[in-house]
């Protein structure tokens, strides 16, 4: 088909069994043609990644949204209540547009959600709201038992944004009855629990913070907000939204520093700086603004650009692949500067997230009709555009024009970046590695591929509905730590006048070769160097001579994280024993018994994994 030819003639990896994975610079092309041949493998990414008929979710039931196929190094094989609202969002957006076919799924996934919503697990349960903070659950619906950073109270907020867009097009598609009598209930459940539990502390979206989050309470505020509004349609009420929206929009005004939002409120000993504050941009992203509003931190807001810029820079000198590309040129982005999870390598959302911010910016601007630059926003438009002076510009002149060429090229850039390091399938795993580019960490991660339709979406200026920013922008004189209990009841009714399309799922093809990274964390001494041996001849059966062993990568050694890596290619499902040892001048150094063991992962949709190891 076309879409394989093209992404075919895209050919990034160097993929040879028992290789060292290497990245290769792309041949230089079109964004848009690459972004023409990428969003439907995207969308099709997504619907991969859902039970019971995408291709990879053996197990899972109807309606449910899997992280991930991976299931080892590491294990996304769960559902995540915040990736699969966010997901649900994008789906909903494009079946409003026009993927008519989208509707069914967007029917099981609320299907499913109203089951988890009452389903008891170490949160709490539905009795009293807590059970909603839960944040992932299996695939199969049951309560997920481990250890885990929770509670994560983004998810219920994230959900009913989902559920009222969707709840939304069926008001104004005449089928109040069908919005009010099965989506009302769960949103109802969602929105108490906002308005509860919005002033506790919470695990922030990358499930490693506990304090108070950014991205979270800027989901918060918009859903109570959103949830009103569609409470007043349906003839019903949301009290509790009303009064605690402008206390929750009153804390929001706590986390700009004066130069940057701070990320989360939390004793972690991080800066703040982190891509948490650019996905909440973009969820309070109101195309309809009618200003570049600080208050709700509008992608177009000086607030919001000058923590772009502050963001985004904090990569430029940690990540070897952003080495020499100059200020004011975009850059691959991580989580934050600090990371150290898979060693703290960019993200294939945060990346696309950084060039979304700047579309919607693009788009408000072009609506308001002028770009006002101010001494916090000015930064930001001086590294993309020297001659950027304060003031204010309009649309036509020729400096506003300067300006929307300028950012819509940097946003661009950060596009460019992406399509850079996607391997040839158009396949988009959690993260790439920090030095060359190879794809990491998790196969095919739900989450990549909405976040580069979205982006996409946006820079085709394609924008979702209101969510009523203007009128919900005044900050009460007098704010308050405040809460209002709320009461549940679990819904239950899911008799869609037009019942979903049942689906089978498809057969797949477990993959033959996995690009696999050996991680190890050993601190070594001038002249010493790492190797990897093992039982197979792809490790150098056991062999200690130079050619045979396997050369790990010194590169992104660090005095806080001493980390050496290889990426090899490997057969799926191969076992295997193995062993690093230290080479100082043809002195051999073995790491502590025992050997060390592994399978190579043999899961369809499985293309990438990572075993981080450390000096035994």
């Amino acid at each position: 088909m076309a879409v394989t030819a093209v992404l075919a003639a895209l050919n990034l990896l160097i993929s040879v069994q028992g290789a060292v994975v290497e990245s290769v610079p792309r041949a230089s092309g079109s964004l848009d043609s690459w972004l023409a041949a990428e969003t439907p493998i995207a969308l099709q990414g997504v619907l991969n990644n859902i039970g019971s008929g995408g291709v990879f979710t053996e197990g899972a039931v109807e309606g449910i949204v899997i992280a991930s196929p991976s299931k080892a190094d590491p294990n996304y094989y769960y559902t995540w209540t915040r990736d699969s609202a966010l997901t649900l969002k994008t789906l909903v957006d494009n079946f409003i547009a026009g993927a008519s076919d989208l509707e069914s799924t967007i029917k099981d996934y609320i299907n499913i959600e109203s089951v988890l919503q009452g389903v008891s697990n170490p949160s709490g349960s539905i009795t009293d709201g807590s059970g909603l903070g839960e944040p992932k659950f299996n695939v199969d619906g049951t309560a997920f038992t481990g250890a885990w950073g929770r509670p994560q109270r983004d998810g219920p907020a994230l959900r009913a944004t989902a559920m009222i867009a969707y709840a939304n097009y069926l008001i104004d598609n005449g089928q109040t009855s069908t919005a009010k009598e099965i989506i009302w209930p769960i949103v109802q459940n969602d929105l108490a629990y906002v308005a509860q539990y919005w002033n506790q502390t919470t695990f922030d979206l990358w499930e490693e913070t506990q304090g108070s989050s950014f991205f979270t309470t800027t989901a918060q505020h918009r859903a109570l907000v959103e949830g009103n509004t569609l409470a007043t349609a349906l003839g019903e009420s949301c009290a509790n939204c009303v009064s605690q929206a402008p206390q929750i929009l009153c804390f929001l005004q706590s986390y700009w520093t004066g130069s940057y939002i701070l990320a989360n409120f939390a004793n972690n000993g991080r800066t703040g700086l982190d891509a948490n504050s650019i996905l909440g941009v973009i969820e309070t992203f109101d195309p309809e603004a009618s200003s570049c509003d600080d208050v709700t931190f509008q992608p177009c807001s000086e607030r919001a650009l000058a923590s772009h810029k502050a963001v985004t820079d904090s990569f430029r000198s940690i990540y070897s692949l952003n080495s020499g590309i100059a200020a004011g040129s975009a850059v691959a982005v991580g989580r934050y500067p600090e990371d150290v999870y898979q060693a703290g390598n960019p993200w294939y959302l945060a990346t696309t997230a950084a060039a979304e911010q700047l579309y919607d910016a693009i788009y408000q601007w072009n609506k308001i009709g002028f770009i006002n630059i101010t001494s916090i926003s000015l930064s930001f438009f001086q590294a993309i555009y020297p001659s950027a002076a304060t003031g204010t510009y309009a649309a036509g002149s020729s400096t506003f024009n300067a300006l929307i060429s300028a950012v819509k090229t940097y946003a661009d850039g950060y596009m460019s970046v992406v399509e850079r390091y996607t391997p040839a399938d158009g396949t988009l795993s959690e993260q790439f590695q920090r030095d060359n580019g190879v794809p990491l960490s998790a196969s095919a991660l739900t989450w990549s591929y909405a976040a580069l339709l979205t982006a996409a979406a946006r820079r085709a200026g394609t924008v979702p509905a209101s969510w009523g920013s203007s009128k919900a922008n005044t900050v009460p004189t007098t704010c308050s730590a405040s809460s209002a209990k709320g009461s549940y009841t679990s819904a239950t009714n899911t008799a869609w006048p037009t019942a979903p399309t049942s689906s089978t799922r498809p057969s797949c093809t477990p993959p033959s070769d996995v690009s696999v990274t050996f991680q190890e964390i050993v601190t070594t001494s001038p002249g010493q160097d790492i190797y990897l041996t093992g039982n197979i001849s792809a490790l150098g059966s056991w062999s200690t001579t130079a050619g045979k062993a396997i050369a790990l990568s010194a590169q992104d050694y660090r005095s806080a994280d001493n980390l050496w890596y290889v990426a090899l290619t490997l057969p799926s499902d191969t076992a295997f024993e193995y062993k690093f040892f230290k080479n100082e001048s043809g002195m051999i150094i073995w790491e502590d018994d025992p050997n060390r063991v592994y399978v190579v992962p043999s899961d369809c949709g499985v293309s990438t994994a990572c075993i981080n190891d450390s000096w035994q």
